[in-house]
């Protein structure tokens, strides 16, 4: 079934149809290119939000980096970021495949379809110009018909008359038959005019404009085949990123189950252990013994002479404290009342031989209330603290690590100066044996930059060695003054017998065989021990990674891999984009960050 045998008297309801047809198509264009800006909008929104909550420090001057916790919540962060892309993308694909191509499909079917009924029109033209002269035939047909015989009654008339002349007779005769004549003239034009137009009319109704109306069919079939196309279009942009979305959001769920709360507390402690050794036990100080003073101390605050020093054996020693300078002996522990603790003899209080008055040492301890709160704010540190070049602020177990860090970067920096230099000779042989290559003159101030950039670092890492074996001394020193305080029981609160020299010498002998081994005893197998680490760290993986895209390892030291394949974290990305790993059936380069989901240990 056809428009031009079915239609053939609907030319006004197929044009109206064929109208609604191209609004119905650039209605469409219209509702896709709001979507695209929909899609624009939302992807704009998403890379906004997610650039509000990223971190605004780079990961390795951020210790919450470090959080698995933190880590997850960036990798969120990153796949909700790639999830906007897809957004984009969709919109991209929308707005050329969909509103461009059908906007101009749609214009070219305007101008076929004013093109058909342009044809259309002037073949109706045709055909009421046709049907008009028939009717001027037919009419003066019509009139010269009537005239003839109103002529031929005359004739008649004059002829039975016997009073009209021969003359008029043969006038009016004459009259009739020119008449006659004429009417048969229009007869026969009248009969032409209706044989072209029943022709003409045939061939349109019949043959022209069928093929009009076929050919406004065929056209709005087009139309619609066009349509229908674009409306799988819309669904073809979304399942695209299908597949990529569904990875964004399986990167959200490994995200999600990375969180590892053991190892975050483990991590915490790594950030912030100070390495100082727990504080000692606070002495127990008696003063319920009586106090008998001779008659001659009459006034208060006057030591009798020949009074002993009231000085504890054990206090003789000095520690470090945990935000002093290096080497600067540790003020006295503090009491339960704020300052330091008065000397006593160390089976119990003084005795009362000892002539001191009481009521002095309660004025010193009063005195000393001032200085515990001035210690105390030192131990939770403040906004002025100097910083370093070896860290001697940090506590030390933190000092450690920052010096560890620091002389890894050296090292780093060292072997980069060492390729350079290496380069820098092959080149300079390279113009040496062909001098149209270059000047070999031209690369000395080059070289001469790079070895003084090596005799600096070599000095640096030197530093930053003697200040790390330094450090591992002093952490080592802590924890076994840590544990040698922990092992040793405490005082007891007892009082003391009046007589306790006896007991002295053994204290004494006993607090000094706890003493922890001196630091220059330490230097050497401390010093050994971490530089056999850091020569053997670079061989050994930092961390481990997965794909998440396949890789094809085409140039110079890159190395191929396949989605989802396990990889061992061997350098990270230094800000050139690349890592370098290693894969377990052996073989090492570098491959893009950006396609890894890093983890180190």
């Amino acid at each position: 079934m056809d428009w031009g045998t079915e239609l053939w008297d609907q030319f006004e309801v197929l044009e109206r149809h064929t109208q609604w047809g191209l609004d119905l198509l650039d209605r469409y264009v219209k509702f896709v290119k709001e979507r695209t800006e929909v899609e624009q909008a939302y992807a704009k929104q998403l890379r906004s939000l997610v650039k509000k909550y990223l971190p605004k420090r780079p990961a390795k001057d951020d210790p919450e980096s470090k959080f698995s916790q933190q880590q997850s919540f960036v990798q969120i962060l990153q796949e909700v970021n790639d999830f906007a892309g897809q957004r984009e993308l969709v919109a991209e694909n929308l707005s050329v495949r969909v509103c461009l191509e059908l906007t101009k499909y749609s214009q070219e079917m305007k101008q076929e379809r004013k093109m058909h009924f342009q044809e259309g029109r002037r073949a109706q033209q045709q055909l009421e110009n046709g049907f008009k002269q028939l009717e001027n035939s037919k009419r003066k047909f019509e009139r010269d018909c009537r005239e003839a015989e109103k002529a031929a009654q005359t004739a008649e008339r004059l002829d039975q008359d016997i009073n009209a002349t021969k003359a008029d007779v043969e006038k009016a005769k004459q009259q009739a038959h020119l008449r006659s004549h004429m009417a048969e003239e229009s007869k026969n034009e009248y009969a032409a005019q209706l044989q072209r137009f029943n022709r003409d009319q045939a061939h349109f109704y019949f043959s022209q404009m069928p093929q009009i109306f076929d050919k406004l069919q065929d056209m709005d079939e087009r139309r619609a085949t066009r349509l229908g196309a674009g409306y799988g279009l819309l669904s073809e942009a979304e399942l695209e990123v299908v597949p990529i979305i569904a990875k964004c959001l399986e990167g959200m769920k490994v995200a999600a189950n990375a969180v590892d709360p053991k190892n975050d507390s483990q991590v915490l402690i790594e950030l912030h252990k100070s390495g100082f050794a727990r504080p000692g036990d606070v002495e127990f100080e008696d003063f319920s013994q009586p106090m008998n003073r001779a008659p001659s101390d009459s006034s208060l605050g006057t030591p009798s002479e020949g009074r002993p020093e009231l000085r504890g054996p054990g206090r003789i020693r000095t520690k470090r404290w945990p935000f002093g300078k290096k080497n600067k002996p540790r003020p006295p522990p503090l009491s339960p009342l704020g300052g330091p603790v008065p000397s006593a003899l160390p089976n119990g209080p003084p005795s009362p031989r000892s002539g001191r008055d009481p009521l002095a040492i309660l004025s010193e301890i009063s005195k000393s209330v001032k200085p515990r709160l001035a210690s105390f704010r030192s131990l939770r540190g403040s906004r002025g603290t100097v910083v370093t070049e070896d860290f001697s602020h940090l506590p030390p177990e933190q000092q450690r690590k920052r010096l560890q860090q620091q002389l890894e970067e050296r090292s780093r920096e060292l072997q980069k100066e060492v390729d350079q230099r290496e380069a820098l000779k092959k080149m300079k042989d390279v113009y040496e044996k062909t001098p149209q290559m270059g000047d070999p003159a031209s690369l000395e101030p080059q070289i001469a930059e790079t070895l003084s950039n090596i005799e600096r670092l070599k000095l640096d890492v030197q530093k930053y060695e003697a200040w790390l074996a330094e450090a591992e001394s002093r952490v080592l020193s802590n924890r076994g003054d840590s544990l040698s305080r922990h092992t040793r029981p405490p005082d007891p609160p007892a009082s003391a017998p009046p007589d306790s020299s006896s007991n002295s010498g053994s204290q004494d002998t006993k607090e000094s065989s706890e003493e922890p081994p001196s630091e220059e005893s330490q230097d050497t197998p401390i010093y050994t021990e971490f530089d056999e680490d850091f020569e053997e760290e670079p061989t050994s993986p930092i961390g481990h990674c997965v794909a998440i895209y396949h890789f094809e390892g085409s140039s110079e030291g890159t190395i191929s891999m396949a989605e989802g394949e396990d990889l061992s974290l061997m350098e990270e990305d230094k800000g050139d984009g690349w890592t370098r790993v290693r894969r377990k059936e052996g073989g090492e380069g570098y491959v893009p960050t950006s396609y890894l989901r890093v983890t180190l240990n």
